[in-house]
């Protein structure tokens, strides 16, 4: 614990301070329950995210057989080029959190007549799955950050209620002790320096 002076001075240095520290922390407090709900949120987003991937795994795999097989397309690849990853940014407590919007393609060209069936729904599942890639990217970003910044309230809370707080009380205390022991005993000086004055006026 800090040492501190036994005065009135420190004493409503302390008051000051507790009253601070009491004001701000019922904000912490808010800011704390909503960065939780907002972290199960963001967890919640990114677990439909990786289910939405793993269904359309399965969606592809038929898909990508077929473009294997002879006469399908040699690179799957070339039919889905990414040209932007549109995002954009909000403000959550304070922190800019990214946002994924889109993604958008360069526009492949391809003869459907001369291609199979199956090619159109390839290239809608590839640009799903690269849409839902890019998102994950982005969903686990806000995550980090809304964790990140909710670890850092949670210290500020705990800080304020178990360090902070009762210190200050405790100083506080320590001090009006201290004080009133110092009163105490100014005043047991004077009056026997009363007594010994009337006792040399008497003599």
């Amino acid at each position: 614990m800090p040492k501190i002076k036994f005065t009135k001075t420190e004493q409503k240095k302390q008051q000051d301070s507790l009253k601070q520290f009491l004001r701000f922390l019922p904000t912490l407090q808010l800011k704390k329950q909503q960065l939780q709900v907002e972290v199960r949120k963001s967890a919640a987003l990114l677990e439909a995210n990786r289910r939405k991937q793993s269904e359309l795994v399965e969606r592809l795999t038929g898909l990508l057989e077929l473009l294997a097989a002879p006469g399908g397309v040699d690179q799957p690849e070339a039919l889905v080029k990414v040209r932007l990853v549109k995002t954009s940014e909000s403000n959550f407590a304070g922190i800019a959190i990214p946002v994924f919007e889109a993604v958008e393609f360069e526009p492949v060209d391809y003869d459907r007549f001369e291609t199979d069936w199956y090619i159109d729904d390839a290239v809608a599942a590839l640009k799903d799955a690269v849409s839902l890639r890019e998102a994950h990217k982005i969903l686990e970003k806000q995550y980090d950050l809304l964790s990140g910044e909710l670890r850092t309230t949670s210290q500020r809370v705990n800080l304020f209620e178990k360090v902070k707080i009762p210190e200050c009380r405790d100083n506080i205390r320590r001090i009006a002790i201290m004080l009133g022991d110092q009163e105490t005993s100014s005043v047991a000086r004077c009056k026997i320096a009363k007594r010994k004055t009337t006792e040399a006026a008497s003599a």
